[in-house]
């Protein structure tokens, strides 16, 4: 578990109390019949909270049962007043997302009155049936683990440099995953992660050892250690403290080529104590053939420079879809200066649509963000990424306010980095889709 997730979970919760004593609960508009456990509560908590919120997952509390739930009361019925559980920071005027795990009004109210008439029970026999949630995993129960072959030890203090471990899939024909998930072991040390799909015709860190971790700096090729960071590799997962699996809809995968390899970049931070990693990811396969393949683009700037003691800095990139897509899905990275971020559409006037605007955007819960109904894009469309960052003192994760940042891999360092997902037909790659065809006039 993410050592800054549990603290951010704890604050939310400390915060929540000192809600519950300084400000009065809304007015019950059920008194004379409060809601109960069992018929009002555990519905809302098995749609919206037990995802994290069950044993062995994220949140450092279990809201399954009654006896587990009900000394949290006061806690969860400020939390949701407060809307800061469940997480989730897209602004809800810009577009419609299918993992919303956001309470209706009337569910808040619902919680609300619960804990302000005494929290009962109720009667058992209403309880809904219990969700299948797979033990140890929050996908189906996968068809193949990969396992990094080698614990990374990590000290107790100190910047880690990104540490690799290459794996050998052994698939002996061409496999599309339409699940995916990344667990670490010692997820406290895990800041981010990114799993890559190397197929058997890549030249990348072809001279790297295999089934062992090793920095940049171990590479004795100047020039091999130059292209660690840099691949035309396809992503297979991207994890940080909030993301959620990947699960794409029926007819969509991501591939994996027979003879593939899968490299694991791993970027570690230190925390007072020493311990390993050796983080896994489950697979799990197609059933049929699909007709789409899913590939993982993105929006950067390397070249950022944030000046010191500077409030809503703005960066901006922007791209052209070389070819048709089906816009699936976002997932914004940035570090502690992190402020806002949007994903939007430059049409030809001018005029800007907004596809996705994250208002208040939190280092410690890095959400992704799924498009309710896939959006088709002609090929030609352009795509910007707009990211803000506060580089000053009211900043309070700001670890220098006085410092001039550029990008770099460690927290103090920052990143701009627009990841989405994009369908397209199955029989193309991500070397295919970047060929733009010529448009008519050009072919005349």
């Amino acid at each position: 578990m993410p050592r800054f997730i549990y603290i951010s979970i704890f604050q939310a919760v400390i915060g929540a109390l000192l809600l519950v004593i300084f400000y009065p609960s809304q007015k019950i508009s059920a008194a004379n019949n409060p809601p109960t456990f069992y018929k009002d509560v555990l519905p809302i908590l098995q749609t919206h909270c037990q995802r994290c919120h069950r044993p062995g997952e994220v949140a450092p509390m279990p809201l399954v049962t009654y006896e587990e739930t009900k000394p949290w009361a006061p806690a969860i019925a400020a939390a949701v007043q407060s809307r800061m559980m469940p997480p989730w920071f897209a602004d809800p005027n810009t577009g419609h997302f299918a993992d919303d795990p956001s309470l209706t009004a009337a569910q808040i109210e619902i919680l609300t009155a619960w804990s302000k008439a005494g929290a009962s029970s109720g009667d058992p026999k209403d309880a809904p049936p219990a969700p299948h949630w797979t033990k140890g995993w929050n996908i189906a129960h996968p068809d193949y683990i990969v396992q990094m072959p080698k614990a990374v030890s990590i000290p107790a203090s100190g910047d880690v440099e990104y540490t690799y471990e290459i794996v050998p899939t052994h698939f002996t024909q061409d496999r599309w995953v339409q699940m995916s998930e990344l667990r670490p072991t010692g997820p406290q040390y895990v800041h981010h992660a990114v799993v890559y799909i190397r197929p058997p015709n890549s030249d990348w860190l072809r001279h790297a050892p295999m089934g062992k971790p090793f920095t940049a700096s171990d590479l004795p090729d100047p020039v091999e250690r130059a292209q660690a960071h840099e691949t035309t590799s396809d992503l297979l997962l991207v994890y940080a403290p909030g993301s959620s699996p990947d699960q794409w809809p029926e007819g969509m995968a991501k591939f994996i080529p027979a003879g593939s390899d899968l490299v694991f970049q791993m970027h570690y931070t230190t925390n007072g104590t020493a311990g390993s990693d050796q983080t896994s990811i489950g697979l799990v396969f197609a059933k049929q053939l699909p007709k789409q393949r899913v590939i993982t683009l993105q929006l950067n700037d390397h070249a950022l420079i944030i000046p010191p003691n500077t409030d809503n800095f703005r960066v901006e990139v922007q791209g052209t879809l070389p070819n048709d897509a089906t816009l699936l899905s976002f997932f914004p990275h940035m570090h502690l200066r992190g402020k806002a971020f949007e994903y939007d559409i430059v049409h030809d006037d001018g005029t800007i649509q907004p596809l996705l605007r994250v208002n208040h955007y939190h280092f410690h819960w890095q959400l992704s963000y799924k498009l309710a109904q896939p959006r088709f894009l002609k090929a030609g469309t352009k795509l910007r990424a707009v990211a803000w960052y506060d580089n000053s003192r009211n900043n309070p994760h700001n670890p220098d306010p006085d410092a001039m940042v550029t990008w770099g891999d460690q927290t103090y360092n920052e990143m701009m980095v627009g990841f989405f997902d994009v369908a397209v037909p199955a029989n193309m790659d991500k070397w295919k889709f970047f060929v733009r065809k010529p448009t008519p006039q050009e072919k005349q």
